[in-house]
């Protein structure tokens, strides 16, 4: 297979992060930090040229980076194969998007966040009232940077929804405190605009989630109304989305207009409904309160395939990414095909879970041949379904050694 004619990736780009910093850990220009990798002992590579990238097999060819579509059969795939360790986050125009915005969304400086509504269950809250967006741009905060995943993020779109970005805005729990519940025990319906012009071809629609006000402390929830530094764009839930660290995008919903109280046998969503499965539900749970939390587990996967010619010998490289879970794992390791054995990944270091760690790793391959790029944990404690299942194996034809 001839080698891709993407723009070469050089070596130094690739480390320049590293070298400014001996404790393996890069710093984006918004100031946070994210693991990259060790410095190399001794770089087999090293003196060599790179020859360009090798295509994945059996991945068909998808726009990306442009936005395609409207409404909710609206898309944008990030390009992952082309990350370094400079590019920490994912500038907001090159951001998945899963569904575009509305034709019919009203105009953002007249919007208003109902907080503590009449719900079905009766009235939980003590005081209703409502928020203009104006007041919640003016208290909004760095919350940081944060990594967000499509649950149907799939070997078709070349895994491409799924992105990082650095976020303001306010933590939910500091919204919810303008409200009292009635109930100990009521959960937080969050709930966003869900109107649209045109029928879709791929959706259904529905924008809600119920929580539980734990499960929003617990992973810092908050409702962004910045990406990246500059208002949040309208395909990205402007005026104001919600954020949950670490969960699925399924559960983070775009263009919040209204946040209120259910009680405890509230049933669950459309939204919590369509994505049971993607999230890894015991089936399809009738009620919000059987829902587990939509988190994202520890996953890992290539997103590039670097081929590389040193003295008279071909060589590849393999630069993946790590993310999710809830602690870091200390060893990944990485096959080739089948028949072969897991070996630890050459250069992995992971310091934080979120948003994500850069590895690599060189490769020889014995002969030509189509191999079967798949990574697995050491720690068999930690869960990792999707990873575990082959979800994000990745294949590579190779036609010369």
């Amino acid at each position: 297979m001839p080698t891709s004619s993407k723009a070469l990736l050089t070596r130094r780009s690739l480390l320049k992060a590293t070298l400014l910093s001996g404790s393996g850990l890069a710093l984006d220009l918004s100031g946070f930090a994210w693991s990259v990798f060790p410095p190399l002992q001794k770089d087999p590579l090293a003196g060599g040229k790179q020859l360009g990238t090798v295509d994945f097999h059996n991945e068909p060819p998808v726009p990306l980076e442009v936005p395609q579509g409207s409404e909710l059969d609206g898309r944008l795939y990030t390009d992952l194969s082309l990350l370094e360790a400079s590019d920490a986050v994912t500038p907001a125009e090159k951001f998945y998007i899963r569904t575009r915005a509305s034709e019919l969304l009203p105009d953002s400086a007249r919007w208003q966040l109902k907080l503590g509504g009449q719900v079905k269950l009766g009235g939980l809250v003590e005081r209703p009232e409502s928020l203009a967006i104006e007041s919640l741009r003016k208290t909004a905060r760095p919350m940081g940077a944060h990594l967000m995943e499509c649950a149907g993020n799939v070997r078709l779109a070349r895994f491409g929804l799924l992105s990082v970005g650095t976020w303001a805005g306010i933590a939910v729990p500091e919204i919810l405190d303008h409200v009292q519940a009635k109930s100990a025990a009521a959960r937080v319906l969050v709930s966003g605009f869900d109107r649209y012009a045109h029928e879709s071809r791929t959706s259904v629609p529905g924008a809600s989630w119920i929580f539980t006000r734990e499960q929003l402390e617990k992973s810092g929830a908050f409702l962004a109304t910045e990406l990246n530094g500059q208002p949040l764009p309208r395909d990205h839930g402007a005026p104001v989305r919600l954020v949950v660290p670490g969960w699925y995008g399924c559960a983070c919903i775009k263009w919040v207009d209204e946040i209120t109280f259910v009680g405890d046998g509230a049933e669950s969503t459309s939204q919590m409904r369509e994505y049971a499965a993607r999230t890894m539900q015991k089936g399809v749970p009738e009620l919000a309160k059987d829902f587990q939390p939509a988190a994202i587990e520890q996953a890992a996967m290539p997103v590039r395939i670097e081929k590389w010619s040193v003295g008279d010998k071909i060589q590849y490289r393999v630069v993946g990414i790590a993310w999710g879970g809830g602690q870091p794992v200390k060893v990944l390791q990485i096959r080739f095909n089948p028949e072969e054995d897991y070996v630890p990944v050459d250069n992995f270091h992971q310091v934080k879970n979120d948003p994500w760690t850069l590895w690599t790793h060189n490769w020889s391959p014995k002969a030509p041949g189509t191999y079967a790029i798949r990574l697995s944990l050491k720690e068999p404690a930690v869960q990792a379904r999707r990873l575990d299942s082959g979800y994000y194996v990745r294949s590579v034809e190779i036609t010369e050694v």
